[in-house]
Formats: C-alpha cells, structure tokens, sequence
C-alpha cells in the first residue's frame, strides 16, 4: 500500500505498538496493518533505526565484502531465503549490480530500485539484531543482510562495530535522509 494513501492512524498505531516491542516479522507486520515492510521500519523508534537513500547502495555493498561471513536473506510472499557466506565485489553493468562471486551468495540486483537503505538493531526472536535492510521504491524489501554470528549465535563483535560504522559514517553524510 503506498505510504499517500495509508491512514495516519494506521501507522500511529503501529508507532505505538512498536514502542512497546520491535519484535516480529517486519513483513508480517506489514501485512496485518495493510502497509509496506518500508513503512513499518518507519516506525521503528528511533534508537532501532537509521535510514540513508538507496544512493548508498554502492558504497554500502562494497563495504560488506570486507565483512565476512553474513546472512544474506531475500523475503517474498512465497519464501524466505537465508544464505550465510561472504558478500562477493560487485559492479554496475546492463543495469544491474552484478556480484562477481561463485560462492554462497551471487547474483544480480537491480540496484536503481533501492529507494532506501535502513539500517536496523532491534530484537528478533529474543536475541539482539543488526540487519540492514534495502527496501525498492514500491516499500517492499529487496534483501537484508544480517551480522553473522558465532557458534554460540552470539553476534560476531567485529560485524557489529562495522555496521554501526558504516551507518554512522553514511548519516554523517546525508543527515536530510534520515527522515525516513
């Protein structure tokens, strides 16, 4: 549903039940309320997010293939995919970011979609978070990459010392997108 025609009460409600818990499927939550994952992530309290355009979608990859082992997970009506592995360098070309690699995680995504980037630490499930979401220009989630975590599913402290980099130093640069 896009954001112009989604009642102002629809999403102080959400606002307000978000406050309280940040827990769930933000797709599912989407759902329930008749509003895009993008609009629900923009509920989130503050202190749980921080949005750049998807202008950063270069930069923003290019800094995840020094990372490590992440999840990589694509969420649709129709499935859920999680897939833990290093992201691969990428580049531009026919339209797509093409990641170069030929392990775990490959592909080409249609970069000039991203319309936003958030990046999101919040609690899923009972256990801490750090995801960053790519959402398109119709709200829908494009991918997310989570921080990896140990054996322990403990989150991996070096991942999250560079997602908070990463997300500190993009804010720092656009601080007009961080409306959304």
């Amino acid at each position: 549903m896009p954001a112009e025609h989604t009642a102002p009460s629809i999403l102080a409600n959400l606002r307000a039940q978000l406050a309280e818990s940040q827990d769930g499927v933000l797709e599912t939550i989407a759902v329930e309320h008749g509003v895009t994952p993008l609009q629900v992530s923009e509920c989130l309290p503050d202190h749980c997010r921080v949005a750049v355009t998807g202008e950063a979608f270069e930069e923003v990859m290019a800094d995840l293939t020094s990372w490590g082992e992440i999840t990589f997970l694509v969420h649709t009506r129709d499935l859920i995919l999680e897939c833990k592995g290093e992201v691969p360098p990428g580049k531009v070309a026919r339209g797509f970011f093409n990641l170069d690699g030929h392990g775990a995680i490959g592909g080409h995504l249609r970069y000039g979609n991203c319309a936003a980037i958030h990046f999101v630490k919040r609690p899923f499930m009972k256990m801490d978070t750090c995801a960053i979401t790519f959402f398109n220009d119709k709200g829908d989630s494009m991918f997310k990459v989570y921080v990896g975590r140990d054996e322990d599913r403990r989150m991996l402290p070096g991942q999250i010392q560079r997602f908070d980099a990463l997300r500190d130093r993009l804010a720092a640069a656009a601080p007009q997108a961080l409306a959304g």
